[in-house]
């Protein structure tokens, strides 16, 4: 191989994509299959493709400033358009590229496809801002770029609740240098080696683990089975036990059983005066009111009432739930 055909063969083998591990819609398969027929740059190409990129960007100036020949003006816009199609090869033969970044964020809650398309967008900004008077690769450069808009993409859509881009820079420093104490300790860290390892206090290293931990789906399956879900075990604080709800049912049938030897209009007064119907206990006035009698008739209609109630008959049926 001469020079040429090496380096395209060391750039293949630096974008060489395994995806086998990701799902994939035939969408992003067909998108994989197209980017794959575009040949890889050498470094030589990639300056190539900057330097006329460059030239198209100062023909756009000068025409913005005015030219009157028309030979020039059609020369200029013809240097435009090939700066154009200058920057959407170097675009299009970098796309593995955004690919190979993109994998290694798979299952932080966004999808791959979105991933590839926010990579995208990182990678017309290095495109854009590449300078290839430093002397360095465009993959290189344009590494960053992708990454950035890749986590920035999982800080902003990847969560729930969402998390600032600052600190899911923090979260991802925090657990690499984990990982590595792991590695070497053969244990989990202590939140104080964390600490220590990335020269922060404990209390800073406890407050990002509490912004990284995900909320869970009540929905969740859980079990071998899958056959319950997380919220089947969260107790609701505001229900009743299923004893008292029990117990609370009885009451009410027992209730309504005596209310039944009293008359419709007397049963109304005791529900209004106990709270019975909306847990507010009227007063005498207020239900007075509200049958069109006075406070000392309804008065005598509950005393009259509760007499019955008070019968041995009766009262026994209630005594078990007034202890």
């Amino acid at each position: 191989l001469d020079k040429k055909e090496a380096a395209k063969a060391e750039a293949a083998a630096a974008h060489n994509i395994d995806i086998s591990q990701i799902e994939m819609d035939d969408s992003i398969s067909l998108y994989l299959k197209e980017i794959g027929r575009v040949p890889l740059l050498t470094a030589a190409e990639e300056v190539e493709l900057a330097k006329r990129m460059e030239r198209g960007q100062l023909a756009q100036q000068r025409l913005e400033e005015g030219v009157e020949d028309p030979i020039e003006r059609e020369y200029l816009l013809w240097v435009v358009r090939d700066g154009e199609r200058a920057q959407e090869h170097l675009i299009k033969a970098n796309s593995r590229l955004v690919v190979s970044v993109a994998k290694k964020y798979v299952g932080r809650g966004v999808p791959f496809l979105d991933l590839i398309q926010e990579g995208n967008i990182g990678l017309i900004r290095a495109v854009n801002k590449f300078d290839y008077r430093r002397g360095y690769k465009f993959s290189t450069y344009a590494t960053w770029w992708i990454r950035q808009a890749v986590t920035r993409a999982i800080a902003d859509q990847g969560r729930t609740i969402r998390v600032p881009v600052h600190m899911y820079e923090q979260i991802n420093r925090l657990t690499r240098t984990s990982r590595q104490l792991v590695q070497e300790l053969g244990r989990e860290p202590t939140t104080e080696e964390i600490a220590e390892a990335l020269g922060v206090s404990p209390k800073k290293v406890e407050q990002v683990i509490r912004v990284s931990q995900r909320p869970l789906s009540l929905e969740m399956p859980v079990g071998e089975e899958e056959d319950s879900y997380l919220g089947d075990f969260i107790p609701d604080e505001d229900a009743q036990s299923p004893t008292d709800e029990a117990s609370r049912q009885l009451l009410r049938e027992v209730i309504d059983e005596i209310f039944a030897s009293l008359s419709p209009r007397e049963v109304r007064i005791l529900q209004l005066r106990f709270g019975l119907v909306d847990g507010y206990n009227y007063t005498l006035e207020e239900v007075g009111r509200k049958f069109g009698v006075t406070r000392e008739r309804i008065r005598q209609i509950e005393a009259q009432a509760l007499g019955r109630l008070r019968h041995p008959s009766r009262s026994r049926k209630l005594r078990d739930y007034l202890s």
